[in-house]
């Protein structure tokens, strides 16, 4: 730990601080309410949406595809997955492509974020658009000291372009920079280009493997800022 010199924490948003499927699953219930749709169908439902994310932003990583928002990849998502459950009303279409934006927190998120932002000052770093992470923020009560989109990269993580940006903005070193987050490959990206790393452990993240060597290791933000040498 004594090694580990921070001066700015940098979080990822998505399955970080916000529960992205719990958020989803609303969404997709919500999609025609006559149909009832069951558990397995919404979780059926819900992987037909974060494959089409994942892929349509890994082709425009790799050059495959023009850089698109996050908002119109929702809107495609959306509308895979309306069709899948054979609902038809764009109006229900829309609000679908909306719940991407309507994420509750977890438990720990806010109390852990206001505990270290007294202490370090506070980045997020989201592959959402401007526009979402502004409705996400507000959604979650998310407190930044200053919040990042992947849009003004015109990329998604883990494009080292994105990371780039809370470099850039907070003017350090990128040594000097924790980036945390639930998901593996996101720290792998962010470690690439130098910056430090801690892996916090979410029910829906993407976990270490055994080959990966983050800094910190933590069950919660709490545990988090124990770690830090937070009060």
């Amino acid at each position: 730990m004594a090694e580990l010199t921070i001066d700015a924490v940098v979080f990822d948003v998505l399955g970080t601080l916000v529960d992205e499927p719990a958020g989803l699953r609303t969404g997709i219930r919500s999609l025609d309410p006559s149909a009832a749709l069951d558990g397995p169908g919404t979780e059926r439902l819900l992987l037909l949406w974060q494959r089409h994310i994942e892929r349509e932003q890994r082709r425009i990583v790799d050059g495959d595809r023009p850089y698109l928002p996050s908002d119109t990849l929702d809107r495609e998502a959306a509308e895979v997955v309306a069709r899948a459950a054979g609902a038809e009303d764009p109006d229900a279409v829309e609000s679908l492509a909306r719940a991407a934006r309507r994420l509750p927190p977890w438990p720990d998120t806010v109390a852990g974020l206001a505990r270290l932002a007294e202490h370090f000052p506070l980045i997020g770093l989201s592959n959402a658009s401007r526009t979402a992470l502004l409705e996400l923020n507000a959604h979650a009560g998310l407190r930044w000291h200053q919040a990042l989109s992947a849009e003004d990269a015109r990329t998604y993580k883990p494009d080292p372009a994105v990371y780039r940006l809370a470099v850039t903005v907070a003017g350090l070193p990128p040594e000097r920079l924790l980036m945390v987050a639930a998901h593996a490959w996101d720290l792998r990206g962010a470690q690439a280009l130098g910056l430090r790393t801690a892996y916090v452990a979410r029910p829906v993240g993407d976990p270490p493997t055994s080959s990966d060597r983050f800094d910190l290791y933590a069950k919660d933000l709490a545990d988090l800022a124990d770690q830090l040498g937070v009060s």
